[in-house]
């Protein structure tokens, strides 16, 4: 009987701890952004050749982060599948394509090493050639990232209405979860429509994000969930 009380909680807590590890990615992007430079293919190709061992790190961090977010999703399906199964599933399958949208796009995160990475068979090319290659591989990935953030941001909002709805778990938090999905989706659809807009209002915008998801990761991983609800609703 202890055990399938402490079995919710476990499930909370190792939610919050993989939740935590798919910091992986934020960590990814943000040597994605260092290395970038969308005025000059050379000055790209030169940043990243001059640091591969983090830029490969990073690669694998990014890589990492995607695993952590398919266990997450697998265990918040879990967890909040008393609330509505239904809903739940929709929700885990909108985080399932986010997760391999995002692993496809990742392709392009390694395709810059590959690129420039001197293979005879790359002779064929001139060296502006590849350059000009890695950098349009660079935003191919960052094009792949946004669209991955569109089914993050369902998959957010969809959370935040389980949660807003068990009784286990803080509305409160569910009411950021929504904000923070919306969020996401609005930075994604203005990237694509209005990068203008989207340009200034992305602090905006992924803050949001930070603090909705940044607060459900905490409570999962220091509070877990409140069983004795949890167990009345699985059992309702």
């Amino acid at each position: 009987m202890a055990a399938a009380e402490t079995s919710p909680r476990l499930k909370a807590r190792l939610a919050g701890f993989f939740y935590l590890t798919t910091g992986g990615t934020a960590f990814a992007e943000a040597i994605h952004s260092n290395v970038v430079d969308h005025t000059s293919a050379a000055v790209t190709a030169h940043n990243i050749l001059s640091a591969q061992a983090l830029y490969r790190f990073a690669f694998a961090a990014d890589l990492a982060g995607v695993a952590s977010y398919l266990v997450v999703t697998a265990l918040l399906y879990g967890l909040l599948r008393p609330v509505s199964r239904t809903m739940s599933l929709l929700a885990a399958f909108f985080g399932l394509v986010g997760v391999a949208v995002q692993a496809a796009a990742a392709t392009g995160y390694f395709a810059p090493l590959l690129i420039l990475g001197g293979a005879p068979y790359l002779s064929a090319f001139t060296t502006a050639q590849l350059q000009a290659a890695a950098l349009f591989a660079l935003d191919l990935y960052a094009q792949g990232f946004l669209i991955a953030l569109v089914f993050f941001g369902c998959y957010c909002v969809l959370l935040g209405y389980l949660i807003f709805r068990s009784s286990f778990l803080p509305r409160a938090i569910g009411v950021l979860m929504v904000i923070a999905g919306l969020a996401l989706l609005l930075n994604s659809v203005l990237t694509f429509v209005a990068p203008a807009i989207a340009h200034h209002l992305m602090i905006f915008t992924l803050g949001l994000d930070g603090i909705g998801e940044l607060s459900l990761m905490l409570w999962l991983l220091v509070v877990g969930v409140n069983v004795p609800k949890w167990e009345a609703l699985a059992r309702g």
